[in-house]
C-alpha cells in the first residue's frame, strides 16, 4: 500500500512509501484524497521518510493534498523528508508554504 494512515480526533499522519514519480502520482492523491475525505483531517502530516525517489510530481502531490487540506481549514506539514526529495521541494520553493521536518 503505497498510502497508509493514522488518525484521531481529526489529526492524520499519511505515510508515503516507495518511488513517487509521474507514474505513480496519481495512485498517491487518489489514495490520500480517500482518506482526507473519510477523515476531514485539521491536522495533517505527510510522512516521506519510506520515500525512495522523488521527482517534479512530489510537488503535485503535496500541493493536492495541501489544497485539499486548506479547503477544510486545516494545516499541513511535511516530516521525514529524506534528501533527495527535500533537494526537489525547497527548489520548487514549496518550503515557502508548507513546513518541513
Amino acid at each position: 500500500m503505497p498510502v497508509t494512515c493514522e488518525q484521531a480526533d481529526r489529526v492524520m499522519i499519511l505515510r508515503l512509501t516507495g518511488e513517487i514519480d509521474h507514474h505513480r502520482a496519481k495512485e498517491l492523491m487518489i489514495g490520500m484524497d480517500r482518506y482526507i475525505d473519510t477523515y476531514l483531517p485539521r491536522e495533517l502530516t505527510v510522512d516521506l521518510s519510506g520515500v525512495t525517489f522523488m521527482d517534479s510530481s512530489g510537488i503535485a502531490v503535496l500541493l493536492r493534498a495541501y489544497r485539499r487540506v486548506r479547503e477544510l481549514e486545516g494545516s499541513l506539514r511535511v516530516a521525514g523528508t529524506p534528501a533527495q526529495a527535500a533537494k526537489v521541494l525547497h527548489a520548487a520553493g514549496l518550503s515557502r508554504m508548507i513546513p518541513f521536518d
